[in-house]
């Protein structure tokens, strides 16, 4: 009597403290067998790479799915086009540039992206590179002092933050309407109903509250400087066809420069989150 095998998970390891490559096929990806052991592996990489899987629209929701919540962009399409091409996304080119820098998605909500999806679809003509770091990984490193001197310290986080990152001097206007979106009140040290702990960095966090700004400046920067270094920090040079995801709970990312007239293109989907950042 035949007897069925189990799909089996090939992954390997990219670097020590972050990042796996799964070298499994479409057809075993989408089947849905390979669910849980693919949400283990990114929990304890953070980020894995699908090598030229060519993933279309509906196979990337459809492979979505079987990894959590598939939720719909804030606009309620299931693909989101990242690009700075206002032809193809004229409402969200702008706030893309915030991209650029490191961050956590969803810092401002009440329940933060668990998972994103991307699939590159148009490269860029240079640069673009999208960079991801380790943010559990870090704290479980630091110093046992600096865990100290950090446990239950809070910062405020907003988006107004991160526009002076790519704006340095905004009109009134643009700062009022960032300004509008409100801020809110962070942990600098998330800890997970699982038990883990990552820092929550990014250019969306302006001062820690309390405790001279200076001061503040100077821990806020460190700390991101630390977390997004060697050993914690991964660098994708896409091809088409690739998909990248990661574990937003537990990383930050960023992309790098690139000509923002290329029409470079990437299509995201995401898995809600269901943990608020205590």
């Amino acid at each position: 009597m035949a007897t069925a095998l189990k799909t089996r998970l090939y992954a390997e390891t990219i670097k020590p403290k972050i990042g796996a490559r799964v070298l499994n096929g479409k057809a075993e990806l989408l089947s849905g067998e390979l669910s849980n052991e693919i949400r283990t592996l990114l929990e304890e990489r953070a980020v894995l790479v699908f090598p030229q899987l060519h993933l279309t629209d509906e196979e990337q929701v459809l492979f979505t799915r079987s990894l959590g919540q598939f939720t719909k962009e804030m606009r309620g399409e299931e693909v989101f086009e990242i690009t700075l091409d206002k032809t193809r996304n004229p409402t969200s080119a702008e706030y893309l540039k915030g991209s650029l820098f490191w961050h956590i998605d969803g810092t401002m909500h009440q329940y933060p992206i668990h998972v994103s999806v991307l699939t590159s679809k148009v490269l860029p003509t240079w640069g673009g590179n999208t960079e991801f770091a380790n943010t559990a990984a870090a704290y479980e490193d630091l110093p046992a002092e600096t865990k100290l001197k950090i446990a239950g310290l809070r910062a405020m986080h907003s988006a107004w933050t991160s526009l002076f990152y790519y704006e340095p001097e905004p009109s009134q206007a643009k700062f009022e309407e960032m300004v509008a979106l409100g801020e809110t009140e962070l942990p600098i040290v998330w800890t997970h109903r699982s038990g883990r702990k990552s820092l929550v960095l990014g250019c969306t966090a302006h001062h820690v509250v309390d405790m001279n700004w200076t001061e503040s400046a100077l821990l806020l920067n460190g700390l991101r400087d630390f977390a997004t270094s060697e050993p914690y920090h991964y660098a994708h040079e896409w091809s088409v066809g690739d998909t990248v995801m990661w574990d937003n709970t537990v990383s930050m990312h960023r992309a790098r420069p690139y000509d923002p007239d290329c029409g470079r293109l990437l299509h995201r989907t995401i898995v809600a989150g269901d943990e608020p950042i205590v």
